[in-house]
């Protein structure tokens, strides 16, 4: 079965927030709920919400892709902070490998979004939203 890039661009950036995300929050002098996928950790939610190119790009040859990574909290006390930790963490990662450890010509953060309840203790809880791009090289057909 043909491994699709688009499965390839997800499966990197979990192996990015479970691998070296995780390893930048051991390393904090307070303690933060580590990044797991199917676990009992904080699990984000990675969507692939488009690929598209601009001219310059497909005369390169290259598909660009917008994901977004959706991390969710409950409304606790330490709620806000760990947005900021887990958005510092991120960016840190990326900036570190931005190509995702080859997968990927290029990944670059276009957007943070911090989402706090409207009426705290009222069962809402904080997130942070963290839009990304990637640049893929295609390959000819031929």
């Amino acid at each position: 079965m043909r491994d699709f890039v688009e499965t390839r661009i997800i499966e990197a950036v979990r192996g990015l927030l479970a691998g070296r995300v995780n390893e930048m929050l051991q390393g904090l002098e307070y303690s933060v709920p580590g990044i797991e996928f199917g676990g009992y950790g904080v699990s984000p939610e990675i969507e692939l919400i488009s690929c598209e190119s601009t001219e310059k790009e497909r005369i390169v040859r290259q598909d660009a892709y917008s994901l977004i990574i959706t991390i969710s909290l409950p409304d606790i006390e330490e709620s806000e902070l760990y947005c900021y930790v887990y958005s510092g963490a991120i960016s840190r990662a990326i900036c570190d490998d931005p190509t995702l450890g080859g997968v990927v010509t290029r990944a670059v953060i276009t957007g943070k979004k911090y989402l706090e309840p409207k009426v705290k203790h009222c069962g809402e809880g904080w997130g942070v939203v963290i839009s990304l791009r990637v640049t893929v090289e295609t390959t000819s057909k031929g």
